[in-house]
C-alpha cells in the first residue's frame, strides 16, 4: 500500500515518467496534480467495460469515423488533468488534436 501525503504534487511531466515506469499500475492525475492511483474493477465492471468498448470498436470499424481507445489510454486534458475513460471515440477531424493529448512511448 502507498501512501500520498495531501500536499503532495506532481507535474505532467513527472506524471509521464512515474506512469511509463509503472505500466502495470493505472494512474491518473488530477488538474491540481493530485496523483490517483485507480484500483482494479469488479468483474461485472469489468465486464460492461468489455461489451462497451467491444460495442464501439464494432460500429466504428463499420463506420471509420474514427479511432477507438481503450481503458488504459492517458489523455492529457486542456484544465491539465490526465485521465484514462472506460472507452473511448475519436473523430477522424480530431485526430491530429488526440495525438497531442494521448501519452505517448517514451522512446
Amino acid at each position: 500500500m502507498i501512501q500520498i501525503p495531501p500536499s503532495f504534487r506532481i507535474s505532467h511531466e513527472q506524471f509521464v515518467e512515474l506512469a511509463g515506469a509503472n505500466r502495470d499500475i493505472r494512474l491518473e492525475r488530477t488538474a491540481q496534480g493530485e496523483l490517483i492511483i485507480m484500483s482494479p474493477t469488479y468483474s461485472d465492471t469489468g465486464a460492461s467495460n468489455a461489451e462497451i468498448g467491444g460495442q464501439l470498436w464494432y460500429w466504428n470499424n463499420k463506420t471509420k469515423l474514427g479511432i477507438v481507445f481503450d481503458s488504459s489510454t492517458g489523455f492529457h486534458l486542456p484544465n491539465g488533468a490526465t485521465r484514462s475513460p472506460d472507452a473511448r471515440r475519436i473523430f477522424d477531424v480530431a485526430v491530429e488534436l488526440v495525438n497531442s493529448i494521448v501519452l505517448k512511448k517514451s522512446n
